[in-house]
């Protein structure tokens, strides 16, 4: 097999930079503090680096395929730079990657990597922002509400905080009863399928949230070793985080404990026919869960986002008035299977479709659903939020509670 440049899995964000269109690569672990500006012409050469190609035949590739001549020095020089910025799958970015694990592993808790930047980091700040969003949330006739599932958005609280605080603030008697809170996030960075375990508590502005170590080894034990692989991911990954500060300034100093699992994607079971159901390490880690947890009051928390449409997410079209009534036609039946319990209708719609929607939430809800068992639920709040200046993408969220 022929062994070439092999780039990693990378967040690329499409930028103006000095009025030319550019693509941001980030890297999403934080290995290092680089970042790169690349021109679409050198994004699009990126494609070739998946390590089956040697730099001789990424240039034949390239100039054959997109029709534009490439100078070797132009391959060379881009893959030094991938390197310095440890972008590139090979010894140095895995020294670098345990390196970092082992770090993370040394802390007494996970820190809250948004703090400051995407919400307040003073307490007080922060619970005058959450306590702002529901300033014009009307809860009169809102009975208390003791069921067991919540479904909440991850999408940053300037955009989402309304809805945050809609279903939170409903779910409210539920969370300060119950006993343990399963945080199922989005890994947006995982192996396809994976399920990925910290054994650290999140901390919060608020303080620390505890883990539940027995039951975090259980569930590894029945998952398997690969439980730990991708742990690194909950350094940087926001889905949990968003979530956990709305839980934890509820609680406030009564804190219970939070197991934080991270889903990875389910695309390749759509793209390969076959289904998540068939998945043993799956279906053995949700047994396990329900079997762990029988007989507590357990909170399960679906920490995710609905459709990725528009030109930000590679789409040829702009989310114009009937584009985004069609969205939420579409969204409002899979919020329907949700409501009803139902995690095979949820995953046909889906499947359907081809996730053309880019459903953020499709493995931690399904996985959710199957957890909880027979279950309904009640809508609480839809929205769908700009993703580029230009309002011509979005990014669809919701509230629902499931009893």
């Amino acid at each position: 097999m022929t062994e070439g440049p092999k780039i990693r899995l990378l967040d690329f964000q499409p930028v103006v930079y000095q009025d030319q269109q550019m693509w941001l690569a980030r890297d999403p672990l934080g290995l290092s503090e680089h970042q790169l500006l690349l021109s679409p012409a050198l994004a699009q050469l990126l494609v070739y680096f998946d390590g089956q190609h040697t730099p001789e035949q990424i240039k034949n590739l390239y100039e054959s395929q997109i029709g534009m001549p490439i100078e070797m020095e132009t391959i060379n020089d881009t893959m030094v730079r991938l390197d310095e910025a440890l972008l590139l799958d090979n010894e140095r970015s895995l020294a670098a990657a345990r390196g970092q694990l082992e770090a993370y592993r040394r802390q007494p808790y996970r820190p809250p990597s948004l703090a400051g930047r995407g919400y307040p980091a003073d307490p007080a700040d922060l619970a005058g922002t959450l306590g702002e969003y529901g300033r014009d949330d009307n809860l009169s006739g809102w009975q208390p509400w003791y069921g067991r599932g919540i479904i909440s958005p991850h999408i940053d609280y300037f955009r989402g905080g309304p809805v945050y605080s809609q279903v939170w603030r409903r779910a409210e008697a539920a969370v300060r009863e119950a006993e343990l809170v399963l945080i199922f996030g989005t890994d947006h960075n995982g192996s396809p399928g994976s399920i990925t375990l910290t054994r650290l508590p999140y901390a919060t502005p608020y303080g620390v949230l505890p883990n539940d170590l027995s039951l975090v080894e259980r569930l590894a034990q029945a998952y398997g070793d690969e439980a730990f692989d991708q742990e690194l991911h909950h350094q940087n990954e926001h889905s949990v985080e968003l979530s956990a500060v709305w839980l934890h300034h509820i609680r406030g100093q009564n804190p219970l404990p939070v197991i934080p699992i991270l889903c990875g994607s389910f695309h390749h079971f759509i793209m390969n026919g076959h289904h998540p159901a068939d998945d043993p390490k799956l279906n053995a880690f949700i047994a396990c869960l329900q079997q762990e947890t029988a007989g507590k009051r357990v909170l399960a928390v679906a920490s995710v986002d609905l459709a990725h449409v528009g030109p930000n997410f590679g789409d040829d079209f702009v989310m114009d008035a009937g584009r985004r009534s069609g969205l939420a036609q579409s969204d409002e039946a899979l919020m329907m299977a949700i409501s009803k319990g139902n995690h095979a209708d949820f995953y046909s719609l889906i499947a359907g479709v081809q996730d053309r929607n880019r459903i953020c939430g499709f493995s931690s809800i399904h996985t959710m659903l199957r957890f909880l068992g027979p279950t309904t639920g009640v809508q609480i709040a839809y929205d769908q939020c700009p993703a580029d200046i230009e309002d011509a993408s979005l990014v669809s969220i919701c509230g629902i509670l499931l009893n």
